[in-house]
């Protein structure tokens, strides 16, 4: 009795410890998988001893949320749900009843309320008893109806989720520390912020799965309230009527449709289609009677991990995958799995030869479950897989990465490309990245330089898919246009490492504009510049130095002319001010833009927090991002758009 004590104590705090960082942080620090594997064993520890500790999470049904948000209880308890992973369970549940099943979709739950017709309040379940006031945000929801042909009151629960497109397109766009890990994580955290022109830009969407009240209105059957729903121009949950006879089949049939899903799901939902039957049962503490959650038995096999590939990506991070020997997995044969992270790696405490069990998650991305060896023998590459050039573990939103620090990586290239032609580095309109790689794989592009020699490739590069003669004469165009730069485009266009547009503008308007002076400048010189630290002028200096990027340059320049700036002459109210910028922005087109306020009125901006930052913006000031969390340690003031807006009098 006292080990399952002490078990029971140990499981307790890793569940709420898990609980909390995805409630309160928008984070996961274990997989559905294993919290659910911990959760079982807890229940039936909890059964056989019959002993239930007072912050057990089987007694609680959420975790409270802390942000600046307004709290509302809610009208009655949202009470979870029980689950199986069964389908006898879930016959042995309908009995003679006829059921609705439906998906359980992956996102934040969220409470519509609307009063003669118009939204009056959105709350988030919270803890299941108060929730968040997140009115503003759902008014941006991309597909819910604001005003409706209806008088009274109205009551209805659904899912806020974001699409795996979205999810790609949003995250891409992120530094990569604060990259989302999932659609989840990614809603939860949008769903969630002050600013609701942030929410606005995600195309967030609401899936309804239950109505709750809706005035004069009685239906005998839930899926008429989800069919009136519907025809009010609400998008409700995919479901289909069963009985115990063809649960089992039709369980199948949503399994099969997942690859097609736009949306995460982590399981079904079986309720009974009888509103008296479920109003007549009741619930139990934490459970309502007349619903039950089914959770993919994921299939697990059995294998040996064979090696840990590391797989360099575009923005320099490099990617651990497990290979293993091949298994049948959900009709499919699987041999590798993403591990997403040094963090995961360490913790599942992996080596060469290891017996792991592999499944996959919501039955679609394979992942290793469990090391049944737990050697701890897997080593960090020290150096990149590719080039050979240093690495360095780095912090992201989900724990610790690995990433090559060598700015001429090999599987840099590409990017390096996209960089240079970019909006703020060369501007080449008609290089997207698509066409970047074909023009590398055709052996037409091998430097930065090769751009301005595309005109004697055009027969060759009109032949290419998707790219004829008319992309050709506009490419060229854009080429030629390009010629005529502003020096600081063309250094920021390098790529040089911890060298961005704003100080590159730093470093042109300290030598006069004179590139010449810039290319022999020392590291301990270029400290004098306001905002220079040793990092910055070391990455220069270092940089300078390489005798083939120097060629490299010396070979562009003949190529372009440079621009010198008209000198501003307008009130310099930021003077000596340090700014960094992270996260979405909404009164200015970019990030670029605001940048650019900045050093108009004089101040300066740069990508890292530092004791000399004066401000970091951020329009989520609660976040839990790796530079909200430094400039909190260094006491640097987090403001908004808005507070900067007041801060220069606009």
């Amino acid at each position: 009795m006292k080990d399952d004590t002490k078990r029971m104590k140990e499981l307790v705090t890793l569940l709420n410890k898990a609980s909390k960082a995805y409630y309160q942080q928008d984070k996961e620090i274990m997989s559905d998988k294993d919290y659910d594997a911990l959760y079982d064993e807890l229940t039936a520890l909890e059964v056989e001893t019959g002993i239930i500790l007072s912050d057990s999470p089987t007694q609680n049904v959420g975790y409270t949320v802390l942000s600046a948000l307004t709290k509302v209880e809610h009208p009655s308890p949202m009470l979870s749900l029980d689950k199986t992973k069964e389908t006898a369970r879930l016959e042995e549940f309908l009995g003679e009843q006829t059921g609705l099943l439906s998906y359980k979709m992956d996102g934040l739950t969220v409470v519509l309320t609307y009063r003669d017709g118009k939204l009056k309040q959105a709350l988030t379940r919270g803890n299941g008893v108060i929730g968040e006031d997140i009115t503003h945000n759902a008014r941006t929801f991309k597909n819910i109806p604001l005003k409706l042909d209806f008088k009274g009151e109205l009551v209805l629960r659904g899912e806020a989720v974001i699409s795996f497109k979205d999810f790609e397109r949003i995250n891409s766009a992120l530094d990569p520390e604060d990259e989302y890990k999932n659609p989840r994580n990614l809603c939860s955290g949008t769903v969630r912020q002050l600013n609701s022109e942030i929410c606005a830009k995600r195309s967030v969407c609401f899936i309804a799965f239950s109505l709750v009240t809706a005035d004069g209105m009685e239906f005998a059957k839930k899926s008429e309230g989800m069919d009136w729903l519907e025809q009010k121009g609400f998008q409700v949950v995919e479901r289909k009527f069963v009985t115990a006879k063809n649960v089992e089949k039709t369980v199948r049939e949503f399994e099969d449709n997942i690859p097609n899903n736009p949306f995460a799901t982590d399981g079904l939902v079986l309720t009974y289609d009888d509103i008296e039957y479920s109003r007549s049962l009741g619930t139990t503490a934490k459970f309502p009677r007349d619903s039950i959650a089914f959770k993919w038995a994921d299939e697990t096999a059995e294998t040996t991990l064979k090696e840990i590939e590391w797989s360099a990506s575009r923005t320099g991070l490099i990617n651990p995958i497990a290979v293993f020997d091949p298994v049948e997995l959900e009709g499919t044969t699987v041999s590798r799995a993403s591990l997403h992270n040094v963090s995961i790696v360490k913790g599942l405490k992996l080596g060469l030869g290891d017996k792991i069990t592999v499944y996959k998650a919501n039955m679609i991305i394979p992942q290793v479950a469990e090391n049944l060896t737990n050697s701890d023998n897997a080593e960090i590459p020290a150096v990149c897989p590719v080039c050979g050039g240093k690495t360095q573990i780095v912090s992201i939103r989900d724990g610790e990465a690995l990433k090559c620090i060598n700015p001429d990586c090999a599987a840099k290239k590409l990017m390096g490309f996209v960089h240079f032609v970019s909006r703020d580095a060369m501007n080449i309109e008609g290089l997207s990245e698509s066409t970047l790689e074909k023009f590398i794989n055709a052996d037409t592009l091998t430097d930065y330089a090769d751009i301005y020699a595309l005109s004697s490739h055009r027969q060759t590069l009109v032949e290419l898919e998707g790219f004829g003669e008319k992309s050709f004469d506009n490419l060229m165009a854009a080429v030629e246009k390009s010629r005529n730069i502003g020096l600081p485009n063309f250094i920021y266009a390098l790529g040089i490492e911890n060298v961005g547009l704003s100080n590159a503008k730093l470093l042109c308007k300290f030598y006069g504009y004179d590139l010449d002076k810039i290319l022999s400048a020392k590291a301990d010189e270029l400290t004098d510049i306001d905002g220079f630290g040793e990092v910055i002028a070391l990455s220069l200096e270092n940089y300078f130095k390489n005798e083939k990027k120097m060629m490299l340059i010396e070979k562009i320049r003949k190529e372009l002319t440079f621009d010198i700036p008209k000198q501003n002459e307008g009130e310099q109210i930021l003077k000596d001010k340090i700014f960094v910028i992270t996260g979405d922005v909404h009164h200015f087109k970019n990030r670029k833009e605001l940048q650019a306020k900045i050093e108009e009125l004089g101040g300066k901006a740069t990508g890292s927090v530092s004791a000399k930052t004066s401000y970091l913006i951020n329009n989520d000031i609660t976040s839990n991002s790796s530079k909200n969390k430094k400039a909190k340690e260094l006491g640097v003031p987090i403001i908004s758009e808005d507070d900067f807006l007041k801060l220069i009098g606009e």
